[in-house]
């Protein structure tokens, strides 16, 4: 086909298919008037290899400029003219840009943000400046002050804005609440990253940096509003301003309920994004930190809104992650272990490379959640609105993506890595330079649009709702361009012409609005940091006046709420930015009122704190910190997906001297003894040491119980090992059975026990032959150093004085090959009299198994077919119907795998490549194909044979497990099945089968490592205590974190009633392994013992 034909049709596949269909709720605007395209071009002088932000885009400002009610459009060009469209009705606009004065530029443009710079009623607008790294006069932002005729005369030097850094964007918001707007601006420090070798030099202003003056125009900058003059004050306001600050998105907003506005900064590259909290003093704390668990690791663009109409912002940050697997196989590469640990030890926090949604938890901590919410992959990703697009009463989450040249395309980085063609480079020549950059790919990305379901998941509804059509998008904004009631939206794209949508959801679902124009007092005339709540029937719709959102964009001031189907509103709170406040009651909807502060009945806001009284508090204690060492796994066994090392402390209790009070053991590390705690008369515990635990304190100490193991009427302590670094000859495995004198001085029985050669994962005692004493259960976690490989789990037969004889392959030969058991429990769940066994692993269903005809029989149960990583299980009657019910914890559905039954995880075992080891192949399920889940590099490295036929990334991304080996190694690999992800709780229903029900959708935030069954709330039913995290993934599947500690409340009638985590006063962060209820006297108190940490005592109040 020749090239022009060629040309001609690839255009007609992106912009000529792009009228509304019906259903659809945006219509692509044609003939608006609007003409912008972003262009740009790889220049001798001027390319991707000479300014490092080459193809971020520029961005779109939305607001009425002349008064006339209408929102008018502002464009920023890289290499072109910044455009200024005026809205003249009915989606038609004219360019005015060059009567208004915006004509061509040298300056490379970047962020646009629409404000009121001088208070007289008409918007001016500020652009920030960057690239042109050796003309620092081209880089000074401007701001074209409004002059009331179409026209605009840049004042930037005159207000003192004139920065001459690298901004990428500025907000104007009022941070010390003197009433007038001040501005914090973000710039993107332009220094090779790769010179940087992951220094940490927050610390250290970029400008007392020993480094050409030209890199010194990054970090961050805060500017008081002195009388008009702005006056940087950054130091001493306690922001940062380093080399290492790589800003590409600012967002405002009150996120700790004080009615201070706080600052998030999102960071490219490894620095880590700042969450400034106002201090209320003129200076900010960065406490992203103390606020996240983590955030993302090349952070874009970012946006703060409410998305659960909680009335509390939530933040939203995008990053470069593709949701298509062939894109991320060819364009993404992981972090590895080494260079995350790295990170972590030189201050830089936990990242990983996803789109990060934090909700806020009102209580000054965030829950990363986007992978639970379907929100984390988007791909190269840049600006992100939070909005109610359909105008049912939740915000939605529009992304914009793409980046004109795939500057992460692997097969390019590896084409580029021959230094033959960097000299080319390096010399400078168009022709060469030219030559090398048509190397990279162009491939344009569909935007994404997330549908809120209502119940923090979203779903992407771009190309039902005639969003998706492929592009280079960058900057973006909303506003109600038609005044219908809904928010329509404009799109800044690189080297093709913008988007103008208009918004639909009027005329197609009927759904009603409210909307707001805020008039302030006269040094704030807009109104900038007003809240305006929506109250409706127990919900909140919240929304703070700050027009700098997303990615260098600015959206329209006037404030429309969908309001679904709700035909009245409770009432309405605006809280004003001088902090006093209005209530209106407004019976009429499908508005836009006009409110102006001078003429409302206003009074004072004060915040007022929540008079909650929390059900636990924490009580001091003298344990000590549990201390891992620092084994990592993936040194030994390279693409397997968590390590398996440490999985302590556990603890169990009983009553060790006769004194009625429950004493304590804790297991302890690697050369980390363990320890036994006796209970006194007031609560409190003391150490008591153990000689006869000296021998073992190289052991790793991951399960203990305490049993009469003799039959002498005292409780012996019997522990299991792990660690996964130790190999069954050295003993180290070895169960080891302590025998109590009945004053708590323990005696280690040698030989009680026989030979064990695996981790363990759990111990139960269980009178299992009914012959009156107890025997033992063992769960085999895994094989040392094999991850997968089937652990034989073991049944132990008491001889009655504490002997145990190995009767495994027996009475229950199926032990021998249960799977990786993480947990069991033993009690009955049938009518039958006799107790059974159910046992619970990860790549295993939940197993029941009972005593029957001498040997042990699996029951069938319809649990069956639910394999998960299960972590936990306990048996409790929690509906109160004297059936015992069944809470088993699961990884939770915040993963990175996400297996369901019909899309499965699976593992592969076999030695691959015939070098005599096994090898571990993890895949996921995609359009029905087995596809490995770890890259190209990654599985090169455990199986170099596969470089040989897979010579570039394009090749391994098209290829499904079956196909990257032979038939005859697939066909006798062993497989093991990872379907399900949830915690649940299965209702007993007395002959072996269960009502499975789903547990809430926090407890699905993270894993469920661990719980206590226990009426908290003294009403007389069994509520739930629970305990989770692991943080033990390779970078690519990041951690599971967003569990602080829950409460379940039990409400009757099978409904588990999650209790917010400031009422229940739980705010533990680390990985719970294991918790334990005390009892003293009428008080409870549960103490939860945590990985690497301290255990946190807390009492229920």
């Amino acid at each position: 086909m020749p090239k022009t034909y060629l040309f001609l049709f690839v255009t007609f596949l992106l912009f000529g298919c792009t009228k509304s269909k019906d259903g659809q709720l945006f219509e692509k605007v044609e003939n608006s008037g609007i003409a912008f395209t972003n262009t740009v071009t790889d220049e001798k002088d001027n390319n991707i290899f000479k300014y490092r932000n080459f193809y971020n885009g520029g961005g779109v400002g939305i607001g009425d400029i002349n008064n006339d009610g209408l929102a008018d459009v502002f464009f920023t060009a890289n290499q072109g003219a910044n455009k200024l469209f005026l809205n003249k009705g009915d989606f038609k606009f004219e360019d005015i840009s060059d009567k208004a004065g915006f004509s061509k530029k040298d300056q490379w443009s970047t962020g646009v943000t629409m404000v009121d710079i001088n208070n007289d009623g008409w918007l001016d607008i500020y652009v920030a400046n960057a690239g042109n790294m050796m003309q620092e006069d081209l880089r000074k932002n401007q701001l074209f002050i409004n002059n009331h005729d179409l026209t605009f005369t840049d004042s930037a030097e005159a207000y003192g804005l004139a920065n001459n850094g690298y901004t990428t964007h500025a907000s104007f918001f009022d941070y010390d609440m003197d009433g007038d707007l001040d501005c914090f601006m973000v710039n993107n420090s332009p220094i090779p990253v790769n010179t940087l070798n992951y220094a940490n030099a927050r610390d250290i202003r970029a400008e007392n940096s020993a480094v050409a003056d030209f890199l010194k125009g990054g970090g961050d900058h805060l500017y008081k509003n002195e009388g008009g003059k702005f006056v940087e004050v950054s130091a001493e306001a306690g922001i940062h301003g380093s080399l290492i600050s790589f800003g590409l998105g600012v967002t405002i907003g009150d996120v700790n309920g004080d009615a201070w506005p706080d600052v998030y900064v999102s960071n490219d590259f490894f620095e880590r994004d700042y969450l400034y909290i106002n201090q209320k003093n003129g200076t900010f704390k960065d406490e992203i930190e103390t606020y996240t668990e983590h955030n993302s690791i090349a952070s874009m663009g970012t946006d703060m809104a409410d998305v659960n109409n909680d009335g509390y912002p939530d933040i939203f940050t995008t990053e470069m992650l593709p949701d298509n697997d062939f894109r991320l196989k060819t364009t993404t590469s992981f972090d590895n272990i080494d260079i995350y640990r790295l990170k972590v030890a030189s201050g830089f926090y936990h990242q990983f490379m996803h789109n990060a949604l934090q909700l806020n938890n009102k209580n000054g901590k965030y829950k990363e959640v986007a992978r639970f919410s379907g929100v984390e992959a988007s791909d190269w990703s840049w600006g992100e609105m939070i909005f109610d697009a359909d105008n049912d009463g939740y915000n939605d989450i529009y992304v914009s993506n793409g980046i004109y040249r795939d500057l992460t395309n692997q097969d390019f980085i590896d084409f580029f890595a021959n230094t033959m063609i960097q000299k080319m480079v390096l010399s400078g020549k168009k022709d060469e330079i030219s030559s090398i950059i048509e190397k990279m790919s162009s491939q344009p990305i569909p935007n994404k649009m997330f549908k809120n379901n209502g119940d923090l998941t979203f779903k992407d509804m771009g190309k039902d709702w005639g969003l998706d059509i492929p592009s280079f998008s960058n900057g973006a904004a909303y506003g109600d361009l038609d005044n219908d009631g809904d928010l329509d939206m404009v799109v800044n794209n690189n080297n093709m012409p913008s988007f103008v949508f208009k918004n639909k959801s009027r005329e197609k679902n009927k759904n009603g609005f409210i909307g707001f124009k805020l008039k302030g007092l006269p040094q704030n005339i807009n109104a900038v940091g007003a809240k305006i709540n929506v109250f409706i029937q127990g919900q909140i719709l919240s929304k703070e006046v700050i027009p700098a959102r997303g990615f260098q964009s600015s959206v329209d001031y006037k404030q429309i709420f969908g309001l679904g189907k709700f035909k009245k509103i409770d009432s309405v709170q605006v809280i004003w930015p001088n902090l006093t406040q209005s209530i209106l009651k407004l019976q009429k909807l499908d508005t836009v009122y006009a409110i102006d502060q001078a003429s409302q009945i206003v009074k004072p806001f004060v915040v007022q704190q929540e008079k909650v009284a929390p059900l636990f508090e924490e009580v001091k204690t003298n344990f000590e910190k549990h201390t891992e060492d620092d084994h990592v796994d993936f040194y030994a066994e390279r693409i397997i997906p968590r390590i398996l090392s440490q999985e302590g402390p556990k603890a169990t209790t009983a009553d060790l001297n006769g004194d009625g009070l429950a004493d304590l053991f804790i297991g302890g590390a690697n050369n980390k003894g363990s320890q036994i705690y006796l209970q006194t008369a007031s609560g409190n515990f003391n150490p008591k040491p153990q000689m006869a635990f000296k021998p073992f304190e190289s052991y790793e100490d991951v399960a203990a119980v305490f049993f009469d193991a003799d039959k002498d009427g005292d409780m012996d302590l019997l522990i299991g090992s792990g660690g996964n670094n130790r190999l069954s000859n050295r003993g180290e495995l070895n169960h080891r059975l302590f025998l109590n004198d009945g004053k708590a001085n323990f005696t280690h029985l040698a030989d009680a026990f026989p030979v064990f050669e695996y981790n363990t994962g759990v111990m139960v005692p269980m009178d299992y032959d009914l012959d009156g004493d107890l025997d033992v259960f063992v769960g085999a976690r895994n094989t040392p150093l094999k991850y997968g490989v089937t652990p034989s789990s073991a049944l132990y037969q008491n001889d009655g004085s504490g002997k145990f004889k190995d009767v495994t392959s027996t009475i229950a030969p199926d032990f021998l090959k249960l799977g990786m058991v993480t947990s069991a429990v033993w009690g009955n769940i049938t009518s039958k009299t006799r107790s059974s066994l159910i046992v619970v692993g990860e790549y295993m269903y939940p197993v029941v198994y009972a005593f029957e005809k001498g040997k042990m029989v699996e029951q069938a149960t319809n649990l069956n077919g639910l394999n998960g990583w299960w972590q936990s299980i306990q048996m409790a009657d929690i509906d109160g119907d004297g059936l015992q019910d069944l809470i088993i914890g699961n990884m939770g559905e915040n993963g990175y795998l996400k297996p369901t039954p019909a899309a499965p995880v699976k593992l592969w075992i076999n030695d691959f490549d015939g070098n005599e080891s096994i090898d571990k192949i993890l895949t996921r399920t995609i359009d029905g194909k087995d596809v490995p889940v770890f890259m190209k590099g990654e599985m090169q490295e455990q199986i170099p044979l596969l470089k040989k036929e897979n010579l570039n990334y394009e090749v391994y991304a098209k290829k499904a497990f079956q196909d990257l080996f032979k038939k005859e190694l697939v066909e006798k690999a062993a497989m093991k099945l990872y379907n399900y992800t949830s915690s649940i709780i299965a209702w007993g229903k007395g002959n072996g089968q269960f009502d499975i029900q789903r547990l809430p959708n926090e407890v699905q935030f993270s894993s469920l490592n661990a719980m206590v069954s226990t009426d908290v709330n003294a009403d007389g039913k069994t509520d739930l205590v629970l305990g989770g995290n692991q943080f033990g993934f390779l970078p690519q599947f990041g951690r599971l974190d967003a569990n602080y500690g829950l409460v379940l409340i039990n409400k009757g009638k099978r409904v588990l009633e999650v209790v917010e985590d400031k009422q229940s006063g739980l705010a533990i962060t680390g990985q719970v392994r294991d918790m334990v209820l005390f009892q003293q006297g009428a008080q409870k108190k549960i103490l939860f013992f945590r990985n690497n940490q301290a255990p946190v005592f807390m009492k229920l109040k």
